[in-house]
């Protein structure tokens, strides 16, 4: 279950509060949580059961998903609103740079990761296409030989049955 800082929660319970008044869709959408998770925190602030330091993170404990969300919030601020911004965050400068290069590598890696596995998946592909072909051609031969077989006993007059076979109860079937 992810856990959240208590500032990335109220920055996102602050955009349900006048003057911007968002749906919890909207806000949800925006920050890449779940509803069920910003109503909770939405009753819990509701009973007076919400703590302020509940669940507080520092900045180098947050989850990649708040951190990217942290940065594209800061993105869209001039630099004016900026320093504000920072303050109510908890945040320095710095962090953002260093949660940039996060996240930078984070995706070169799950890259990376996806073209390891697209890489062992067409070798897999092409073990098994060859196999499937070594076993094509086994099947191929085994066919000539039994049809050779079989026009070699015709050519002798050898006939795959032989007279039926009676069986104590009166009823006859040819035996293979």
């Amino acid at each position: 279950m992810a856990r959240y800082s208590a500032q990335f929660r109220n920055n996102v319970l602050r955009k349900l509060l006048p003057p911007q008044s968002k749906t919890v869709g909207e806000v949800a959408a925006e920050f890449g949580i779940s509803t069920a998770t910003i109503y909770g925190w939405k009753a819990k602030m509701n009973d007076g059961t919400l703590q302020v330091d509940d669940g507080a993170q520092g900045a180098r404990h947050r989850q990649l998903s708040e951190k990217l969300s942290l940065l594209l919030e800061s993105r869209g601020l001039a630099d004016e609103e900026l320093g504000s911004w920072l303050r109510e965050n908890g945040l320095h400068s710095e962090h953002l740079s260093v949660w940039e290069q996060e996240v930078r590598e984070a995706m070169t890696n799950g890259e990376q990761q996806a073209r390891e596995e697209l890489r062992e998946a067409r070798k897999q592909l092409k073990k098994q296409q060859r196999e499937l072909e070594r076993k094509e051609k086994a099947l191929a031969e085994l066919a000539a030989m039994v049809t050779l077989q079989e026009k070699r006993n015709c050519s002798f007059g050898i006939s795959r049955t032989t007279d039926p076979v009676r069986y104590p109860d009166g009823h006859e079937r040819a035996h293979r």
